[in-house]
Order: structure tokens, then C-alpha cells, then sequence
């Protein structure tokens, strides 16, 4: 299958995640919220016109099982307690890395909350989503890799209603607010490409069609 292929780029992913990671959980956990930066929309254009186009495939054996959550990426600190205090400004945690005060913006939606715990994580190119595009086909190992890349712009803090809102949705049907947008649309494209993920006809056509108007 022709977009199998990148996926020996993801096999290290686990490695590469806990490294990167370190920087995110030193320092006083105060700096500004942030995904990592997604490539520019002229980057982002190069990337969607080389991605396979394809069909969804394997949809109903999807099981989010195939994507083990959580994982350790430093210390005492799993996954989603990574990308609350990199996504909150003037976050506390504990000694289990639970965030105990902070402030958080939802960039889906605009809600913002001082409970971390009200706050889903959300996969930007939604698990289900990346199995129905080729993910069937990987082994275990890539999946969690997925499922925990706090490296590449994948993994972000939003409300839980903008996170139930969304969905499994491709940006076919579903788009956070308009000034997050292009940024969204960028993130997406570069986790595909990266990932060596199919998109479908009507997906690409909409990608497009907001890269345009970044």
C-alpha cells in the first residue's frame, strides 16, 4: 500500500517523544500555551498534493484499544499531564504531575477553565480517523506512537465540549473556530504527511480550499 511507506519515519517516534518531552517538563511550567508549530500553508500545499488519495478502508474494525493511551514521557508524567502543563499558563503540578492551579484557552472553541480536569486531550488527526487512512495496516507499536506524539502538532488541551463536538470528523465536516483555522488545517496536513496517511477526495478538496485562505 503506497502510504505505508513513511511509516519506518514513525517507528522511532516513541524515542524521539520522551526526548522532546524533557524540554516541555523542566522550568516552572509557565510559559506560553502552545502547538508546536505546524509548517507554513505553502509548506503545508506541497505536502497534501503528494498524499495518496484514497477511499476510507477498514472502518468498522476500528477499536480504540489498537491505540494504547497514556504513556510515561518523563518522570512522572504521562502523556496527557505533558500536554496540560505545556498547554496552560502558570501551571502547578504535583509530585504525580497532576496539574493543581493554572489557567487553560480552548483554541478550538475559546472557552477557557482553571480546571485542568474539565479539559479533554485532543489527537488532532483523530484516532479513528488515522485508521480508516492507513493506520489499520500498522503494528501496535506505531499506533501508540501516534496516539502519544507530543512532538509533532497532534496533541493539544480543548474544552471537552468542542472535543465531543468534533468527534472523528475530518475537516470535511468539522472545523474549530475560524481563527484557528489555518492553523488546524496546516497541523493536520503535516500529521498525515508525516504519517504517511491517506486523505480522501472530498477531505482534500476542503484542506485546499482553507490552505487557500491562510
Amino acid at each position: 500500500m503506497p502510504w505505508i511507506r513513511p511509516l519506518r519515519r514513525a517507528a522511532a517516534t516513541l524515542g524521539a517523544t520522551a526526548i522532546a518531552a524533557t524540554a516541555l517538563l523542566t522550568g516552572a511550567g509557565t510559559a506560553e500555551a502552545a502547538l508546536p508549530t505546524p509548517v507554513s500553508a505553502a509548506t503545508a500545499k506541497t505536502y497534501l498534493a503528494s498524499l495518496t488519495v484514497a477511499a476510507d478502508s477498514h472502518t468498522s474494525t476500528y477499536d480504540r484499544s489498537l491505540f494504547p493511551p497514556w504513556i510515561t514521557i518523563s518522570g512522572t508524567c504521562n502523556t496527557r499531564e505533558t500536554i496540560i502543563k505545556r498547554d496552560g499558563t502558570n501551571v502547578v503540578v504535583d509530585s504525580a504531575c497532576t496539574a493543581t492551579s493554572g489557567n487553560w484557552s480552548s483554541p478550538y472553541d475559546g472557552v477557557t477553565t482553571t480546571s485542568a480536569s474539565s479539559f479533554d486531550i485532543d489527537h488532532l488527526v483523530p484516532l479513528a480517523e488515522a485508521w480508516r487512512s492507513g493506520a489499520w495496516a500498522w503494528t501496535t507499536a506505531q499506533r501508540q506512537a501516534f496516539a502519544n506524539d507530543v512532538t509533532r502538532p497532534q496533541l493539544l488541551a480543548v474544552s471537552a465540549s468542542s472535543n465531543r463536538s468534533k468527534g472523528d470528523q475530518d475537516p470535511t465536516t468539522w472545523l474549530p473556530q475560524a481563527s484557528y483555522q489555518c492553523t488546524y488545517v496546516r497541523a493536520w496536513v503535516q500529521v498525515k504527511y508525516y504519517y504517511g496517511l491517506a486523505v480522501d477526495s472530498a477531505e482534500k478538496s476542503k484542506l485546499s480550499s482553507v490552505l487557500n485562505g491562510c
